[in-house]
Protein backbone atom coordinates (compact mmCIF):
# COMPACT_ATOMS: atom_id res chain seq x y z
CA UNK A 1 0.00 0.00 0.00
CA UNK A 2 2.77 2.48 0.57
CA UNK A 3 6.01 3.36 -1.06
CA UNK A 4 8.66 5.70 -0.57
CA UNK A 5 11.84 7.04 -2.49
CA UNK A 6 14.55 9.40 -2.53
CA UNK A 7 14.59 12.88 -4.00
CA UNK A 8 16.85 15.50 -3.12
CA UNK A 9 17.48 15.26 0.29
CA UNK A 10 14.57 13.35 1.78
CA UNK A 11 11.30 12.40 0.48
CA UNK A 12 8.15 10.56 2.28
CA UNK A 13 5.78 9.06 0.02
CA UNK A 14 3.19 7.53 1.46
CA UNK A 15 0.36 5.76 -1.17
CA UNK A 16 -2.54 4.98 -0.96
CA UNK A 17 -4.85 2.30 -2.65
CA UNK A 18 -8.00 1.74 -1.12
CA UNK A 19 -8.23 -2.40 -1.63
CA UNK A 20 -4.92 -2.97 0.63
CA UNK A 21 -5.40 -6.40 1.98
CA UNK A 22 -3.32 -4.78 4.83
CA UNK A 23 -5.40 -1.70 5.18
CA UNK A 24 -8.60 -3.36 5.63
CA UNK A 25 -7.52 -6.20 8.08
CA UNK A 26 -6.00 -2.99 10.00
CA UNK A 27 -8.92 -1.53 9.66
CA UNK A 28 -11.19 -4.39 11.23
CA UNK A 29 -8.98 -4.75 13.85
CA UNK A 30 -7.91 -0.85 14.59
CA UNK A 31 -8.27 -1.57 18.39
CA UNK A 32 -4.66 -3.28 17.86
CA UNK A 33 -2.87 0.15 16.23
CA UNK A 34 -1.04 2.16 18.86
CA UNK A 35 0.34 5.06 16.51
CA UNK A 36 3.37 6.68 18.01
CA UNK A 37 4.71 9.86 18.09
CA UNK A 38 8.25 9.73 16.56
CA UNK A 39 8.74 13.17 17.97
CA UNK A 40 9.00 15.18 14.29
CA UNK A 41 7.45 19.14 13.81
CA UNK A 42 3.93 18.47 12.40
CA UNK A 43 3.16 21.45 10.25
CA UNK A 44 1.83 24.41 12.59
CA UNK A 45 1.07 28.18 12.43
CA UNK A 46 -0.41 29.16 9.31
CA UNK A 47 0.13 26.87 6.23
CA UNK A 48 -1.55 27.45 2.77
CA UNK A 49 -2.68 24.91 -0.04
CA UNK A 50 -1.72 25.41 -3.51
CA UNK A 51 -3.40 23.48 -6.08
CA UNK A 52 -1.50 22.66 -8.91
CA UNK A 53 -3.67 21.07 -11.78
CA UNK A 54 -1.85 18.99 -14.55
CA UNK A 55 -3.38 18.26 -17.54
CA UNK A 56 -7.39 18.93 -18.79
CA UNK A 57 -9.71 19.19 -15.96
CA UNK A 58 -12.93 21.58 -16.61
CA UNK A 59 -13.98 24.36 -14.10
CA UNK A 60 -16.61 22.16 -12.50
CA UNK A 61 -14.48 20.00 -11.90
CA UNK A 62 -11.85 22.30 -10.52
CA UNK A 63 -14.38 23.43 -8.43
CA UNK A 64 -15.18 20.43 -7.12
CA UNK A 65 -11.68 19.82 -5.51
CA UNK A 66 -11.39 24.06 -4.42
CA UNK A 67 -14.58 23.96 -2.79
CA UNK A 68 -13.56 21.01 -0.54
CA UNK A 69 -10.63 23.05 0.18
CA UNK A 70 -12.13 26.00 1.14
CA UNK A 71 -14.92 24.09 3.14
CA UNK A 72 -12.03 23.44 5.27
CA UNK A 73 -10.50 26.81 5.88
CA UNK A 74 -13.35 28.89 5.40
CA UNK A 75 -15.59 29.92 8.70
CA UNK A 76 -18.41 29.97 6.80
CA UNK A 77 -20.95 27.71 8.94
CA UNK A 78 -22.61 24.78 7.13
CA UNK A 79 -24.52 21.91 8.20
CA UNK A 80 -23.72 19.45 9.64
CA UNK A 81 -21.93 16.46 10.05
CA UNK A 82 -19.45 19.13 8.14
CA UNK A 83 -16.04 19.55 6.16
CA UNK A 84 -15.06 21.30 8.81
CA UNK A 85 -15.71 18.83 11.80
CA UNK A 86 -14.17 16.26 10.35
CA UNK A 87 -10.98 18.29 10.00
CA UNK A 88 -10.81 18.79 13.37
CA UNK A 89 -10.67 15.00 14.00
CA UNK A 90 -6.80 16.23 13.40
CA UNK A 91 -6.35 18.61 16.01
CA UNK A 92 -6.00 15.56 18.64
CA UNK A 93 -3.10 14.51 17.03
CA UNK A 94 -1.73 18.29 17.90
CA UNK A 95 -3.40 18.36 21.37
CA UNK A 96 -1.53 15.24 22.65
CA UNK A 97 2.17 16.43 20.82
CA UNK A 98 1.62 19.60 23.25
CA UNK A 99 1.77 21.37 19.62
CA UNK A 100 0.64 24.43 17.97
CA UNK A 101 -2.33 23.80 15.90
CA UNK A 102 -2.73 24.53 12.26
CA UNK A 103 -4.76 26.99 10.40
CA UNK A 104 -5.11 26.31 6.95
CA UNK A 105 -5.64 28.53 4.61
CA UNK A 106 -6.52 28.69 0.51
CA UNK A 107 -3.33 29.12 -1.70
CA UNK A 108 -2.88 29.84 -5.41
CA UNK A 109 -3.70 27.77 -8.20
CA UNK A 110 -1.56 27.04 -11.10
CA UNK A 111 -3.12 25.44 -14.64
CA UNK A 112 -0.34 23.56 -16.76
CA UNK A 113 -2.84 22.38 -19.45
CA UNK A 114 -0.34 22.26 -21.79
CA UNK A 115 1.21 18.67 -20.34
CA UNK A 116 4.72 20.61 -20.00
CA UNK A 117 6.15 16.90 -18.96
CA UNK A 118 3.98 15.01 -21.44
CA UNK A 119 1.70 12.14 -20.34
CA UNK A 120 3.84 9.55 -18.20
CA UNK A 121 5.34 11.29 -15.13
CA UNK A 122 8.06 10.17 -13.03
CA UNK A 123 8.27 10.56 -9.11
CA UNK A 124 11.00 13.24 -10.01
CA UNK A 125 8.71 14.87 -12.17
CA UNK A 126 5.80 15.58 -9.41
CA UNK A 127 8.17 16.85 -7.27
CA UNK A 128 9.38 19.41 -10.15
CA UNK A 129 5.94 20.17 -10.26
CA UNK A 130 5.26 21.09 -6.98
CA UNK A 131 8.21 23.04 -6.79
CA UNK A 132 6.32 25.12 -8.94
CA UNK A 133 4.27 26.92 -5.87
CA UNK A 134 5.20 29.17 -2.93
CA UNK A 135 7.42 26.53 -0.62
CA UNK A 136 7.15 28.43 2.59
CA UNK A 137 4.42 27.60 4.82
CA UNK A 138 2.76 25.91 2.27
CA UNK A 139 1.15 22.25 1.24
CA UNK A 140 1.51 22.09 -2.45
CA UNK A 141 -0.94 19.33 -4.42
CA UNK A 142 -0.31 18.18 -7.37
CA UNK A 143 -3.59 16.74 -9.38
CA UNK A 144 -3.01 15.05 -12.61
CA UNK A 145 -6.04 14.50 -15.17
CA UNK A 146 -7.44 11.20 -16.40
CA UNK A 147 -5.15 10.96 -19.81
CA UNK A 148 -1.70 11.42 -17.23
CA UNK A 149 -0.22 8.22 -15.94
CA UNK A 150 1.92 8.28 -12.95
CA UNK A 151 4.49 5.46 -11.67
CA UNK A 152 2.99 3.50 -9.78
CA UNK A 153 -0.58 5.01 -10.18
CA UNK A 154 -3.15 1.94 -9.85
CA UNK A 155 -0.31 -0.65 -9.62
CA UNK A 156 0.43 0.36 -6.00
CA UNK A 157 -0.95 3.74 -5.15
CA UNK A 158 -4.01 6.12 -5.70
CA UNK A 159 -1.65 8.96 -4.34
CA UNK A 160 0.90 10.06 -2.40
CA UNK A 161 2.34 12.26 0.32
CA UNK A 162 6.19 13.22 0.85
CA UNK A 163 8.50 16.36 1.51
CA UNK A 164 11.55 17.74 -0.19
CA UNK A 165 13.88 20.12 -0.33
CA UNK A 166 13.86 23.31 -2.63
CA UNK A 167 14.51 27.06 -1.65
CA UNK A 168 13.28 25.68 1.85
CA UNK A 169 11.40 22.25 3.26
CA UNK A 170 7.83 21.67 1.91
CA UNK A 171 5.15 19.10 2.17
CA UNK A 172 3.50 18.15 -1.01
CA UNK A 173 0.63 15.94 -1.87
CA UNK A 174 -0.04 14.13 -5.50
CA UNK A 175 -3.24 12.59 -6.20
CA UNK A 176 -4.26 11.11 -9.90
CA UNK A 177 -7.73 11.14 -11.42
CA UNK A 178 -8.52 7.38 -11.76
CA UNK A 179 -11.82 7.18 -13.91
CA UNK A 180 -10.78 6.24 -17.20
CA UNK A 181 -7.60 3.76 -15.24
CA UNK A 182 -8.21 2.40 -11.95
CA UNK A 183 -11.72 3.59 -10.70
CA UNK A 184 -12.21 0.36 -9.11
CA UNK A 185 -9.01 0.93 -7.03
CA UNK A 186 -9.15 4.49 -6.36
CA UNK A 187 -12.70 5.74 -6.85
CA UNK A 188 -14.37 2.91 -4.99
CA UNK A 189 -17.34 3.14 -3.24
CA UNK A 190 -18.02 4.72 -6.49
CA UNK A 191 -17.09 2.42 -9.00
CA UNK A 192 -17.42 -1.47 -8.75
CA UNK A 193 -14.13 -2.71 -6.96
CA UNK A 194 -11.74 -4.88 -9.21
CA UNK A 195 -11.76 -7.52 -6.32
CA UNK A 196 -13.10 -8.48 -2.50
CA UNK A 197 -16.44 -8.29 -2.42
CA UNK A 198 -19.09 -7.39 -4.57
CA UNK A 199 -21.81 -5.01 -3.79
CA UNK A 200 -23.18 -1.59 -5.99
CA UNK A 201 -21.26 1.46 -6.24
CA UNK A 202 -22.82 4.04 -4.47
CA UNK A 203 -23.77 7.61 -6.52
CA UNK A 204 -20.82 10.25 -6.50
CA UNK A 205 -22.21 13.70 -4.69
CA UNK A 206 -20.72 15.72 -7.13
CA UNK A 207 -21.70 13.81 -10.14
CA UNK A 208 -17.93 12.81 -10.93
CA UNK A 209 -16.82 9.46 -10.30
CA UNK A 210 -12.94 10.66 -10.66
CA UNK A 211 -13.46 13.85 -8.85
CA UNK A 212 -15.71 12.09 -5.70
CA UNK A 213 -12.87 9.65 -5.92
CA UNK A 214 -9.67 12.27 -5.47
CA UNK A 215 -11.11 13.82 -2.73
CA UNK A 216 -11.79 10.97 -0.70
CA UNK A 217 -7.09 10.77 -1.86
CA UNK A 218 -6.80 14.42 -0.99
CA UNK A 219 -8.89 14.09 2.12
CA UNK A 220 -7.00 10.73 3.12
CA UNK A 221 -3.09 12.15 2.58
CA UNK A 222 -4.08 15.54 3.75
CA UNK A 223 -4.49 14.37 6.78
CA UNK A 224 -1.39 12.27 6.75
CA UNK A 225 0.62 15.38 5.63
CA UNK A 226 -0.37 17.53 8.27
CA UNK A 227 0.41 14.90 11.44
CA UNK A 228 3.71 13.33 9.45
CA UNK A 229 4.89 15.68 7.16
CA UNK A 230 8.94 14.94 7.33
CA UNK A 231 8.07 11.12 8.23
CA UNK A 232 9.09 11.43 12.07
CA UNK A 233 5.46 12.08 13.18
CA UNK A 234 2.26 10.40 13.54
CA UNK A 235 2.35 7.02 12.31
CA UNK A 236 2.70 3.15 13.29
CA UNK A 237 4.93 0.37 11.86
CA UNK A 238 7.66 0.92 9.69
CA UNK A 239 8.92 4.23 8.58
CA UNK A 240 9.21 3.31 5.24
CA UNK A 241 5.70 1.78 5.23
CA UNK A 242 3.72 3.41 7.80
CA UNK A 243 -0.15 3.50 8.69
CA UNK A 244 -1.18 7.21 8.87
CA UNK A 245 -4.14 9.20 10.18
CA UNK A 246 -6.22 8.64 6.86
CA UNK A 247 -4.85 5.27 5.71
CA UNK A 248 -5.28 3.08 8.57
CA UNK A 249 -8.91 3.70 8.48
CA UNK A 250 -8.84 2.80 4.20
CA UNK A 251 -12.51 1.85 3.26
CA UNK A 252 -14.57 2.90 6.17
CA UNK A 253 -16.49 5.82 5.66
CA UNK A 254 -19.29 5.42 8.11
CA UNK A 255 -20.13 3.71 10.98
CA UNK A 256 -21.05 -0.25 10.57
CA UNK A 257 -18.61 -0.27 7.34
CA UNK A 258 -16.86 -3.61 6.72
CA UNK A 259 -14.94 -4.72 3.42
CA UNK A 260 -17.11 -3.90 0.40
CA UNK A 261 -19.75 -1.54 2.46
CA UNK A 262 -18.85 1.57 3.34
CA UNK A 263 -20.40 2.46 6.10
CA UNK A 264 -24.10 3.86 7.23
CA UNK A 265 -23.73 7.14 4.97
CA UNK A 266 -26.88 10.08 4.51
CA UNK A 267 -28.37 9.99 0.96
CA UNK A 268 -29.41 13.08 -1.13
CA UNK A 269 -33.04 12.37 -1.73
CA UNK A 270 -33.18 14.31 -4.76
CA UNK A 271 -30.09 12.35 -6.86
CA UNK A 272 -29.42 9.23 -4.38
CA UNK A 273 -26.21 10.30 -3.98
CA UNK A 274 -23.82 9.30 -0.89
CA UNK A 275 -22.21 11.40 1.15
CA UNK A 276 -21.19 12.12 4.96
CA UNK A 277 -20.16 15.74 5.06
CA UNK A 278 -21.61 19.41 3.84
CA UNK A 279 -18.57 21.77 2.48
CA UNK A 280 -19.51 25.35 0.94
CA UNK A 281 -22.11 26.39 -1.52
CA UNK A 282 -24.28 23.58 -0.39
CA UNK A 283 -21.66 21.04 -1.47
CA UNK A 284 -21.89 17.68 -0.29
CA UNK A 285 -18.71 14.96 -0.02
CA UNK A 286 -17.50 11.71 1.20
CA UNK A 287 -14.43 11.51 3.23
CA UNK A 288 -12.65 8.75 4.70
CA UNK A 289 -12.38 7.86 8.63
CA UNK A 290 -9.61 9.15 10.40
CA UNK A 291 -7.64 6.93 13.02
CA UNK A 292 -8.06 8.56 17.31
CA UNK A 293 -4.71 8.63 18.29
CA UNK A 294 -6.85 8.72 21.96
CA UNK A 295 -9.13 6.14 21.25
CA UNK A 296 -7.59 4.01 18.88
CA UNK A 297 -10.43 3.82 17.07
CA UNK A 298 -11.55 4.77 13.44
CA UNK A 299 -13.37 7.98 13.45
CA UNK A 300 -16.34 8.54 11.41
CA UNK A 301 -18.41 11.53 10.76
CA UNK A 302 -22.25 9.47 10.05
Amino acid sequence: MTSSTLQLTLVLVISLLHFSSASRKLTQNNQELKFQYHKGPLLTGKISINLIWYGKFNPSQRAIISDFITSITSPTITAQPSVATWWKFTHKYYHLANSQNIVLTTGSHFLDENYSFGKSLTNDQIIKLASNASQTNAINIVLTSADVAVDGFCSSRCGTHGSSVGNTKFAYVWVGNSETQCPGQCAWPFHQPIYGPQSPPLVAPNNDVGLDGMVINVASLLAGTVTNPFGNGYYQGPKEAPLEAGSACAGVYGKGAYPGYAGNLLVNPTSGASYNANGVDGRKYLLPALFDPTTSECSTLA
